[in-house]
């Protein structure tokens, strides 16, 4: 219309076709085409200016461009019969098992091949409109509702930057905070995009912008959301627990909808060009301190192209008096499910803590911060413990069986209490059994005296620690053995003064002289047998001739010595006495064997009968 008006408004002023396109802007043939469709219309070139109205020009433009019964052309008309075969392609349906989209291009060379020649331009505007080529769909732009009420978040892809601790380049993220109402921004860079990483960006923020807003809209990210959901996301018990500290509730995105988002999205390229690229950090703690000037001074006083407004006193104009409190520093906790070994422990940042028995087997849930360690069932707290460094644990006596406790523990006092609540002397024996430098490796030989008492008693393993401590006998094999023969009950037999009478097994001391002079004889056995036969009393030297032969039977029965060479048989004398001393019988080897040996039987007055008969069975 504005090139029709200056057309003919050229050529009423008397000016040529050529200059009056030029005038115009147009082809002269065209302004020809113009000229002609309005002296068709009525216009004279005598005609003033103010011959060309509106209804002038509509005249022409329709006469120039004639409206289409469908508003498309012939080429258009073409495309119509291959619409099916042309959305097919453009979706993939049409493709084979591959079901793999066929691109515009494609398409209009297999158009081609079929006799379809059109503009590529058309077929383009015809498989958006009618065929479902990269359709587009509307949108609208939302209200940003009221000050200091919703902050969008957002993770990003910046670059790298060289660790300082490694000296390596490392991938850097940057956590956009962006306020709904003002468009003020807050970039926290971060290495990682775990939950902790999240809790300190959100705690620069609150410091940045000096308190924290009540709506938070992050987008799917795994530390805040462990399953999305387009009404009811689940969120991460972490994220859940900061949210309450801090106070702010939570509006996640839905699942690849960066509209639900729009104000942070659109910033993400701006923080990227404007802020990270070509810039140099000596490392992250550099970049971070840059940042927040950039934010405060450069991107927080541009003009914001929607709100034509400095977003950081709109901000401060508008919305920090809006603001909830800043929280106190939040202690980032650690939230995991264990199982409760068999141990009664479970283990949490590779460190154990004991959980009661009657939670064996069972899943808990755990909270741990720098300072304790919550352990929940269904709910419901049941231990805590203080937070220990990675390989150490933390065990509560109460926890383990009251058996095993001490030993599990190492607790040589509750062990000497324990074997002393069974009886005095079990104490005392105990605390005689640990007194070594390293008495944990003695605790063990303590509960087998426990495990006697268990099998024969507290008062019989009394009985016998008592008897043993008297002789000073340390040993818990010993009370077993006593307690196997019970004798624990029997007196103990003390040594006889020398003044006191000979025992009925004891020897008299003449007998050793007596023995050595029967050594010095030994060239003459026999005489000398002879000789102490006959020196005894009448039935007592018959008594030992009989034990004389009695013992050659033997020693020919037994060692064979009657094979080996002659056999010297010496006899002594049974004396006799008031209480029924023994009589000595000795056997001497030959020269057979090379060597002397002498066997010297004793035997009580009142058992040699007994026992001469058994040696003759």
């Amino acid at each position: 219309m504005v090139e029709i008006r200056e057309v003919l408004r050229a050529w009423l002023d008397g000016a040529g076709l050529r200059t009056v396109g030029e005038r115009a802007g147009v082809d002269r043939k065209t302004a020809r085409r113009y000229v002609q469709a309005a002296e068709a219309a009525g216009l004279v070139r005598d005609a003033g200016p103010g011959a060309v109205t509106d209804e002038l020009v509509g005249a022409v433009v329709a006469a120039v461009r004639p409206s289409r019964p469908n508003g498309h052309g012939p080429a258009w008309e073409a495309l119509a019969g291959h619409e099916e075969q042309i959305r097919a392609w453009v979706t993939g349906t049409g493709t084979g098992k591959a079901g793999r989209a066929l691109n515009l291009v494609k398409v209009h060379e297999l158009l081609s091949r079929q006799g379809c020649q059109v503009p590529y331009r058309t077929l383009h505007r015809f498989a958006t409109e009618r065929c479902g080529y990269r359709v587009k769909t509307t949108t609208v732009r939302v209200a940003d509702g009221e000050p200091g009420v919703e902050c969008q978040i957002d993770f990003a892809y910046m670059g790298t930057i060289k660790d300082a601790h490694t000296g390596k380049d490392r991938k850097v993220h940057a956590l956009i905070f962006t306020a709904v109402y003002s468009r003020h921004m807050f970039v926290w860079l971060t290495y990682t995009q775990t939950l902790a990483a999240v809790i300190a960006g959100c705690e620069m923020a609150w410091a940045f912008f000096g308190g924290v807003f009540k709506v938070l809209i992050p987008d799917n990210m795994k530390p805040v959301v462990t399953a999305a959901e387009p009404v009811n996301p689940r969120f991460s018990t972490g994220w859940l627990d900061y949210a309450a500290h801090a106070g702010f509730a939570t509006d996640a995105a839905r699942v690849r909808t960066p509209l639900d988002k729009p104000r942070v999205e659109r910033v993400v390229q701006y923080v990227r060009g404007n802020f990270f690229a070509g810039e140099t950090f000596a490392d992250l703690e550099d970049a971070q301190v840059r940042a927040v000037f950039w934010c405060q001074e450069k991107a927080g006083m541009r003009v914001h192209g929607t709100t034509q407004a400095h977003p950081a006193e709109v901000f401060a104009a508008e919305e920090a008096s809006e603001l909830l409190p800043a929280p106190a520093n939040y202690d980032v906790p650690l939230f995991k499910d264990a199982k409760v070994h068999r141990d009664h422990h479970i283990e949490v940042g590779k460190a154990l803590y004991s959980v009661p028995g009657d939670y064996i087997g069972s899943q808990v849930d755990v909270r741990a911060d720098s300072e304790l360690v919550k352990i929940y069932h269904r709910g419901q707290l049941i231990k805590t413990h203080p937070r220990m460094r990675p390989g150490t644990r933390s065990t509560d006596a109460s926890d383990l069986p009251e058996h095993k406790s001490a030993y599990a523990l190492r607790d040589i006092t509750k062990l000497i209490g324990l074997c002393a609540g069974h009886g005095e002397n079990i104490g005392i024996y105990a605390e005689r059994i640990l007194d070594d430098p390293l008495p944990w490796t003695r605790m063990r030989a303590v509960y087998r005296l426990i495990g006697l008492v268990r099998q024969y008693g507290s008062s019989a393993v009394e009985a016998a620690c008592s008897k043993a401590l008297d002789l000073d006998v340390i040993a818990v094999g010993k009370i077993d053995s006593m307690l196997a023969k019970a004798v624990e009950n029997t007196p103990t037999l003390m040594p006889i003064a020398a003044a006191a009478g000979t025992s009925r097994f004891a020897r008299d001391p003449a007998e050793y002289s007596n023995h050595a002079a029967r050594t010095a004889a030994a060239g003459h056995p026999a005489s000398t047998g002879t000789a102490l036969a006959s020196t005894g009393t009448g039935g007592n030297a018959s008594q030992g001739t009989s034990l004389a032969n009695v013992g050659t039977t033997v020693a020919s029965t037994r060692t064979g010595l009657a094979t080996a060479g002659t056999m010297l048989v010496s006899a002594g004398t049974a004396e006799a006495d008031s209480s029924g001393t023994a009589g000595e019988l000795g056997i001497g080897a030959g020269p057979a064997y090379g060597r002397g040996v002498q066997l010297h039987l004793v035997f009580s007055h009142s058992e040699q009968t007994h026992n001469l008969q058994e040696e003759q069975r």
